[in-house]
């Protein structure tokens, strides 16, 4: 049954009309208020104006063409306005035949109930459009962002556009541990209404039915609440709203959940936008939370460094007073100023000396470790060259290496071009290279110490330290350590330089010391920027590069 509304003062016109159409609802008015009031209330299908009467049908019709409703001319003497003809929508002629008004009433009937499917079919896709765009544009906000509190504003942020919710509630444990409840309204909630919420916020959170990373009462919510207008309040009437509820999820492990209310029931679509917006969250929330573990781990473990360095600082200048004191006291003993001295205490007393001078070796390592990560490692550069270092460090020891009948051959060119550094840092990289060649190699050998001109790309190194070298252009002066001792593993390559690190084998057992020897060496040459490296075959030997990159005076001079 269609409600008609008749715009006419022809009795025979309003006869036939009515009893042509009897199974719908009539009503008639000439009136163009009153048609007015008829429209905002009523909505009647079909306006029926008829011609030949007083009526101002132009004024009427402005009325009514603002609403959705067929109009119908009943054609007679008069002529309609041009306007009216051209923007009706069915006609009939009187004298006004009932079969024909009946058959043309009913077809522009089902034309509407047509057209309001094809209405509501293209408002049901602008709206999923819509909340495709929605989806899209919420999932790129979540991409690359690590706070928790940022992934959940956005959420809800999406929500709030897609789903038009009257209230919603979304329960975020915070960064600090701490249980938010974060309510998005159209009007401001009453003080019971929030208590309710912050009830409900635990019953659901404990009823989830997976892990929960944290137990919480009433009293530990805390509420932020975003009011879009005043003009209202909320009560528990919001509670018999149509609802949705999704779980924020992590692995198994509940991490809040969001919770919509709306008047207005939710179609299919809203539930898997909802699901949707919910489930986007997880997982750039996950990427969060192990950046945020990793970000605490950073920050213990450069605790633990800075309090590592301080120690070691610390200690090594408490060491150092005391073992100048003791290194003082034995050469005086020794040098026989306090008395004689026999044989068997020459004995003890040098292997006093020898351990004060390992000791100190230690020390110096530390202090220098210490200075190199505080940044505090004075450097004085200038232009030479590593000629003259690699003849110092071969004299000073070459005493040493005759201990064990070992032979040092320097293999140096004439006029090598020279490099910007401080010898003092050189030498002690070099004397360290070379006073471990001596440490692992067995008697009666030989250690090769050579330098040479190189250009960066005919450098060849093992995989593990092309990274570096891939960084290196132009000439480099490179120097290199040989020896055919113990050599090391090729997986141990990669970890030769990293401090404290000592390959293990026997001899290194029993040669020992500090393990920072060759650490400080690889600061002191990136400090150069050069590079240092190694290759090796256990048991078969070791040979230790560093290059330094040749001063742009002597390039300039080619």
């Amino acid at each position: 049954m269609a409600k008609i509304l008749l715009v006419t003062d022809n009795i025979d016109v309003k006869t036939t009309v009515q009893t042509s159409l009897l199974t719908h609802e009539f009503l008639t008015e000439t009136d163009d208020t009153v048609i007015l009031d008829i429209m905002k209330v009523e909505a009647p299908d079909i306006v029926m104006l008829e011609s030949d009467n007083d009526i101002d049908l132009k004024n009427i019709y402005r009325i009514v063409k603002n609403f959705q409703t067929i109009i119908m001319l009943i054609m007679g003497e008069k002529d309609f306005p041009p306007e009216v003809i051209a923007n009706a929508h069915l006609f009939v002629s009187k004298p006004v035949n009932s079969g024909l008004l009946k058959s043309t009433v009913e077809a522009g009937l089902k034309a509407r109930k047509t057209l309001q499917k094809l209405a509501k079919s293209n408002q049901e896709l602008a709206n999923s459009l819509y909340q495709l765009n929605v989806l899209y544009s919420t999932s790129s906000q979540l991409a690359g962002s690590f706070s928790r509190n940022k992934l959940v504003d956005v959420m809800n942020e999406g929500i709030d556009k897609s789903l038009n919710s009257n209230v919603s509630c979304t329960l975020s444990i915070k960064d600090d541990k701490t249980p938010v409840l974060l309510i998005n309204s159209n009007y401001k909630l009453s003080a019971r209404l929030i208590e309710a919420l912050k009830l409900r916020a635990v019953l659901n959170y404990k009823n989830s039915g997976i892990d929960t990373t944290e137990m919480f009462t009433i009293d530990d919510i805390q509420v932020e609440e975003t009011v879009k207008y005043s003009i209202n309040e909320y009560d528990f009437e919001i509670l018999n709203y149509h609802k949705l509820l999704s779980y924020i999820t992590v692995e198994d492990k509940c991490y809040g959940y969001s919770e919509i209310f709306r008047e207005k029931e939710f179609s299919s679509d809203d539930s898997k936008c909802f699901q949707t917006l919910v489930n986007q969250v997880t997982l750039p929330l996950k990427s969060a939370i192990l950046y945020q573990e990793i970000a605490q781990k950073n920050i213990e473990l450069a605790k633990l460094e800075r309090l590592k360095s301080e120690f070691i600082s610390i200690v090594s200048h408490e060491l150092k007073t005391p073992l100048t004191s003791i290194k003082n006291s034995l050469d005086i003993v020794s040098s026989g100023k306090t008395g004689l001295i026999s044989e068997g205490m020459h004995k003890f007393l040098d292997m006093a000396k020898r351990n004060v001078k390992k000791l100190s070796r230690i020390i110096n390592d530390l202090l220098d470790m210490s200075k190199i990560e505080a940044g505090k490692m004075d450097y004085s550069f200038e232009l030479t060259s590593v000629v003259p270092v690699i003849n110092d460090v071969t004299m000073n020891l070459s005493q040493i290496a005759l201990q064990k009948d070992l032979k040092l051959n320097v293999r140096t060119p004439d006029n090598l071009k020279k490099v910007y550094a401080d010898t003092d840092r050189i030498e002690q990289v070099l004397t360290n290279l070379v006073s471990n060649a001596i440490k692992f190699s067995p008697n009666k050998g030989s250690i090769d110490i050579s330098a040479k001109l190189i250009n960066a790309k005919d450098i060849n190194v093992e995989d593990c330290f092309k990274p570096q070298i891939d960084k290196l252009s132009g000439e480099y002066v490179q120097v290199c350590v040989s020896d055919h001792g113990i050599g090391i593993a090729k997986e141990d390559l990669v970890h030769v330089f990293d401090k404290f690190e000592q390959i293990e084998n026997s001899l290194s057992r029993e040669v020992g010391g500090s393990g920072l020897g060759l650490s400080i060496a690889k600061q002191l040459i990136t400090a150069h920027k050069g590079v240092i490296w190694c290759d090796s075959v256990l048991n078969n030997g070791s040979s230790f590069y560093f290059v330094l990159p040749v001063a742009k005076d002597e390039e300039n001079n080619d």
